[in-house]
């Protein structure tokens, strides 16, 4: 079955570039132009992912990222931020608000095509793999898609969601930044490697406590460090 992509942009000439590209992969394409089609279309259609222009009326993109993990019905939506912008704090901010990955406009269409088809294998994956892991009070279900810490739920972005799959896979070990990029990611990944870096603080951020099982290596990355369960 084809996957059904969203592309939101309040330019009609890169909507009609992006659903170009996307169209001559066989991807099904819809779009709008502005924070309401986003996130009216995203509930009425359930895209399988949206790439969503920073610069869009009225709110922005960053506020539908923010509206769109917050709503239970499409929180798990992949988000890829599609933007002019070039500065590193606005790809990170779009990250932490929530964004699986970003391209910067003016665009490589075999880089759009890439990180579109990286973001669809990582959510297909998460859907078919049935492992529960665990650490400490941490217990991941990857096939229901929930993170417990103790008897609390906890939710997750969908890049935190992967990375924290990836330590406690590889508890112990030490993982680079560049390794993390690139398993989070599923490509060689382009930009900078503090993207990880925000990932990782959003992650202890949500575990709370916990998240101090993730150590920072200096100079190299993170390792998870699991502790004894609480009783």
């Amino acid at each position: 079955m084809n996957k059904k992509i969203l592309v939101i942009d309040d330019e009609e000439s890169i909507r009609e570039l992006v659903r170009d590209t996307l169209e001559t992969e066989g991807f099904i394409v819809s779009d709008g132009e502005n924070s309401e089609d986003a996130l009216g279309k995203a509930r009425k259609l359930k895209p399988d992912l949206m790439i969503l222009d920073l610069g869009i009326p009225t709110i922005g993109g960053l506020e539908v990222c923010r509206l769109v993990r917050q709503d239970s019905n499409i929180a798990h939506l992949p988000i890829i931020i599609l933007t002019v912008r070039s500065r590193e704090v606005d790809k990170v901010i779009g990250l932490e608000m929530g964004a699986d990955d970003y391209v910067t406009k003016p665009f490589n269409r075999k880089e759009l095509i890439a990180r579109v088809k990286a973001v669809l294998r990582r959510t297909d994956i998460r859907k078919g793999d049935r492992k529960t892991l665990k650490a400490g009070d941490i217990v991941l279900d990857v096939n229901s898609y929930t993170v417990k810490v103790g008897k609390e739920h906890v939710t997750l972005r969908p890049k935190e969601f992967d990375l924290l799959h990836i330590f406690l896979d590889k508890q112990q070990r030490v993982l680079s930044r560049e390794f993390l990029c690139e398993s989070v990611l599923g490509y060689e990944y382009f930009g900078s490697l503090r993207t990880i870096d925000a990932h990782v603080k959003n992650l202890r951020k949500a575990l709370g406590p916990s998240g101090d099982m993730v150590k920072t290596i200096r100079g190299v990355g993170y390792k998870l460090v699991p502790e004894e369960k609480k009783k």
